[in-house]
C-alpha cells in the first residue's frame, strides 16, 4: 500500500552496470534486473535499508558476484539486517567508473541510513525515500527524525540538480518547487500540532491524530501518528512542547 506504483530500480552503464534499490526479494523481479542489464551487474548500491529497497540485494550479489555498497542498517524492525555492505559510503563518496560517476549524498530523515545518489554527468539526483513523486513519506522514530529530514530536504534544494528520480512515482524535472512544496507542508503540518496542543492539552498522540490529520482517510491514521510523534519530538527538540508520561502540551513562549 505504501509503495503506491512499486519501488523503482534503476541501472546505470552498457559495459558494466551498476544497480541501484533492487528491492525487496521478489525472484520474478531479480530475474528481470540481471535480463534487463544486458551486460555483468558489478555494483549494487542501496539508498536505505527498509523491506522495498535492499532485500534483494543479497541474492544478486551472490548470483553476480557484485559489490554491495550503502550505510549499515540500524536498528529497527523495519530494516534489512541482510544488507552488508561490502564498501560503506559517507557522504560525498564516490562510484567512479569508466561510464559514470554516482556521488553519495547523505541524506537522514525518512531513515538515518538513506543516501541519495547524484548522476554527476547529468546532474540528476536519483533520490530513494527522501523524495517521492505525488505523494510524502512516513517520517517514523526512532529511526525517523523529522528534524533531520528537513535539514536534508534544504541541503537537497541547495545541490540545485536538473531532476529528481525518486524510489517510487516519476521522474520530477523541477525540483525547486517540489522540494518546496515538501518543506512548506511539514511546516504547516507542524503549525497544525502546535495549534491542536493548545486547543486540547495533555492528550497522546493517538488522541491528536484526529485534530491533526483531519483531512487524511482514517484508516491511515496508525500511519499519521508516527509522523505526528515525529513532529512533536522536534518541537520538544526546539523546546516548543513538552510531554509527561506519554501526553503532550505545548510551552508557552513569550
Amino acid at each position: 500500500m505504501m509503495t503506491g506504483p512499486g519501488t523503482n530500480t534503476y541501472l546505470f552503464g552498457n559495459e558494466q552496470v551498476a544497480v541501484l534499490d533492487p528491492g525487496p526479494k521478489i525472484e520474478r523481479h531479480i530475474k528481470m534486473i540481471q535480463e534487463v542489464s544486458g551486460a555483468p551487474i558489478r555494483w549494487i548500491l542501496v539508498t536505505h535499508t527498509h523491506p522495498d529497497h535492499s532485500p534483494a540485494a543479497i541474492k544478486l550479489a551472490a548470483m553476480t558476484g557484485a559489490e554491495l555498497l550503502g550505510m549499515p542498517a540500524p536498528e529497527g524492525k523495519q530494516q534489512d539486517k541482510t544488507f552488508v555492505a561490502d564498501r560503506v559510503l559517507e557522504d560525498g563518496d564516490k562510484l567512479a567508473t569508466a561510464e559514470f560517476v554516482l556521488e553519495a549524498v547523505h541524506t537522514p530523515g525518512h531513515a538515518s541510513n538513506h543516501l541519495c545518489y547524484r548522476h554527476v554527468a547529468k546532474n540528476w539526483l536519483f533520490t530513494g525515500d527522501h523524495v517521492i513523486d505525488g505523494s510524502t513519506v512516513v517520517i517514523n522514530p526512532p529511526d525517523g527524525n523529522m528534524k533531520h529530514y528537513l535539514q536534508s530536504l534544504r541541503r537537497v534544494r541547495q545541490l540545485q540538480c536538473d531532476a529528481l528520480v525518486p524510489g517510487h512515482g516519476e521522474i520530477i524535472e523541477d525540483p525547486g518547487p517540489a522540494i518546496d512544496w515538501l518543506i512548506n507542508h511539514r511546516l504547516e503540518r507542524e503549525d497544525k500540532v502546535r495549534a491542536s496542543l493548545a486547543d486540547n492539552p495533555n492528550l497522546t498522540t493517538r488522541g491528536l491524530v484526529p485534530y491533526v490529520y483531519e483531512d487524511v482517510d482514517s484508516r491511515l491514521h496508525a500511519l499519521a501518528e508516527r509522523s505526528l510523534l515525529a513532529h512533536l519530538l522536534k518541537l520538544e527538540d526546539d523546546a516548543l512542547a513538552e510531554r509527561a508520561g506519554d501526553r503532550w502540551r505545548q510551552v508557552q513562549t513569550d
